[in-house]
């Protein structure tokens, strides 16, 4: 079993990242430079991050705690301590980069801000991530995937015609956030190769989702209107066929035609070339207006084959389609796995689980192979000794004084 001490090299190699992150949108942008080679400490309350309560109540450690903790080192600090506070500044002395996704003013509160831990080491990057920014009028609402989803207007255009708005299955709004954590502080750092000083980098959820909402804009711009919600077309009604249609053994094909060939292809496979020069459906925006007609053929089509066999079919006539898998489906596909995008791992807690590694790929960088998340504190010791000097006993009388 690998040991999460056993930071992969890569071309993070010697970087040294405090990750004070919670649950999904702090603690995936420090996986990702732990994947890449970062020497990255986790550092929780006593009381352990949220993703940690379950695991404290004697039940299973939280998948979502295995995945995004792997390759880092695990520590105790009570921030609200007398002690907490020193004890953070001299561990951002020795560190390249630190990352949080408290509420707005938090660290501020607790005397450990940007401008103090900057202050201390002028080459910190200090990355902090919120749900609706530092500044701006919504600044202190509190925010989670599921609240700024609804907010930035994307949960407005989820969802079918008739029905209410929906939220998307997945917390996507935390990992683009993650995401573009990583980018911001990979450019700080970047800069601080030529200026020597390290940088805030500040990430707003909200900010991250408005951009996903491109295909929307046009009825916004062009149209005037509030965009509706389209169900699984496309966003603006640009395309067509671009639908979601069911097949006789119960399953579920998504397709859509980009340009005039996957037209023409498409209209071969499901055994009607003549559709492909039908006046009705010859171009794009001529289909578009007959997408009723477009989605009723195609439909009849799809319920005439099985899941598996429209597939085929349209990956062989290069038509842009997929099968829709459910997530155990997804979590066993050997694509994934022989990419090294899965990997099985036997975790302490969780038994064989697939584990997703980073969608990074550094080309001529060894792999960071899976690896077990660490257990709450588990290196109080090595950190608060190794690096701030102290002594097995000064660690466990922090330890009995509740300040680790």
């Amino acid at each position: 079993m690998a040991s999460p001490t056993e930071t992969p090299r890569g071309p993070l190699t010697g970087i040294v990242v405090l990750d004070l992150g919670q649950v999904y949108q702090g603690p995936y942008a420090a996986l990702l430079m732990a994947q890449a080679g970062a020497t990255v400490v986790k550092i929780e309350p006593p009381s352990g991050e949220p993703l940690r309560t379950r695991e404290l109540t004697g039940r299973k450690t939280l998948p979502a705690m295995a995945t995004l903790n792997q390759h880092k080192r695990g520590i105790t600090l009570n921030l609200k301590h007398a002690r907490g506070p020193e004890l953070l500044l001299a561990l951002a002395e020795r560190a390249d980069v630190l990352i949080e996704n408290y509420a707005p003013g938090v660290m501020d509160r607790l005397g450990v801000g940007a401008n103090v831990l900057m202050a201390a080491n002028p080459r910190l990057v200090y990355a902090t991530g919120t749900g609706y920014g530092l500044s701006g009028p919504d600044r202190d609402h509190l925010a989670l995937d599921f609240t700024v989803q609804a907010a930035s207007g994307a949960m407005s255009v989820t969802g079918f015609a008739d029905g209410p708005p929906v939220k998307a299955g997945p917390t996507w709004i935390d990992f683009l956030s993650g995401t573009h954590m990583y980018a911001g502080i990979m450019t700080a750092l970047f800069e601080r190769e030529r200026t020597g000083r390290g940088r805030l980098v500040e990430i707003a959820m909200l900010d991250a989702a408005i951009h996903t909402l491109a295909s929307q804009l046009e009825w916004v711009y062009d149209k005037g209107e509030v965009p509706p919600r389209v169900g699984n077309q496309q966003g603006s009604f640009m395309l067509a066929p671009y639908n979601a249609y069911a097949t006789k053994d119960g399953g579920t094909l998504v397709l859509l035609c980009l340009t005039e060939p996957h037209w023409t292809n498409l209209a071969g496979a499901m055994g009607r070339p003549e559709l492909a020069d039908d006046e009705r459906f010859r171009t794009t925006p001529r289909r578009v207006r007959n997408r009723s007609e477009v989605d009723a053929l195609v439909g009849a089509w799809c319920a005439s084959q099985t899941r598996d066999e429209a597939a085929e079919k349209l990956r062989a006539a290069k038509v842009p389609s997929a099968p829709v898998r459910d997530v155990r489906e997804a979590l066993h596909r050997e694509h994934l796995h022989a990419r090294g995008a899965l990997e099985w791992f036997e975790h302490p807690s969780l038994g064989r689980i697939a584990l997703p590694q980073s969608p990074i790929r550094l080309h001529g960088s060894p792999p960071a192979h899976a690896a077990r998340n660490p257990n709450l504190g588990e290196h109080n010791r090595e950190i608060y000794g190794a690096w701030l000097g102290l002594s097995p006993a000064e660690v466990d009388t922090l330890a009995r004084d509740g300040a680790i």
